[in-house]
């Protein structure tokens, strides 16, 4: 209750604001946590611009930090997800990320890892992007608890740079889902030629199950 009353009591605080797509509660579909119950903060706007991407992240309201908990607090799970879009380039996110950790959630970040993610966050997912490869030369997250890479082309030479330049404890390929059809045979092939390498890391199949589940 304490906590609560910290954001009543600080106006500015409470009233700083976000660029909100959705707050939901559901399984977590894809990666290392797949089935674990989270609330999802999907924010609005996104430093790239991704063909294929399935989230309308410039359709957004604003919502006020206490506006956000208020919601949060509606839901059962303990595990927050932070999405998007991309929240890295949320302004105040900190904020946010400090009321949720004051109030004893678990902090996830799904990333494209590009910019830094802030020291709240317990767990990092980085879905880093081929389409802009050059990118990725200049600047990137050095560490991820686990990668994920969107089979959108051709990947291979995308995925050993990523291997050299983001550490994670697990590295996974998604297919490209394109018209409501995913390429999962050039996916598993390309899976197959990644782990046939001697003494390099050993990537696992992503898939988003909650589509296959039809859950959000």
């Amino acid at each position: 209750m304490q906590r609560v009353r910290f954001l009543e009591k600080n106006a500015n605080v409470a009233d700083t604001e976000y660029r909100i797509v959705e707050i939901f509660e559901t399984l977590q579909g894809e990666g290392f946590n797949t089935g674990m119950p989270s609330i999802f903060i999907r924010f609005g706007k996104c430093n790239l611009a991704c063909p294929w991407c399935d989230t309308n992240y410039n359709q957004y309201e604003t919502k006020t930090l206490a506006e956000i908990m208020q919601t949060v607090r509606q839901f059962t799970a303990r595990n927050i997800i932070i999405t998007g879009g991309e929240p890295t380039i949320q302004p105040n996110l900190e904020r946010l990320l400090d009321q949720l950790k004051a109030e004893g959630y678990f902090i996830a970040i799904e990333t494209n890892g590009l910019k830094p993610v802030p020291l709240q966050i317990d767990y990092i997912a980085t879905s880093p992007k081929r389409l802009y490869q050059k990118n990725y030369l200049k600047h990137h997250i050095p560490f991820a608890h686990e990668v994920r890479i969107v089979v959108d082309d051709d990947v291979f030479a995308f995925c050993e740079q990523i291997e050299q330049s983001i550490k994670a404890e697990r590295y996974y390929l998604s297919p490209c889902e394109c018209n409501g059809e995913m390429n999962m045979l050039e996916t598993i092939t390309l899976l197959g030629l990644l782990n046939q390498r001697p003494n390099r890391p050993r990537w696992q199949l992503s898939i988003q199950t909650h589509k296959m589940a039809g859950i959000e």
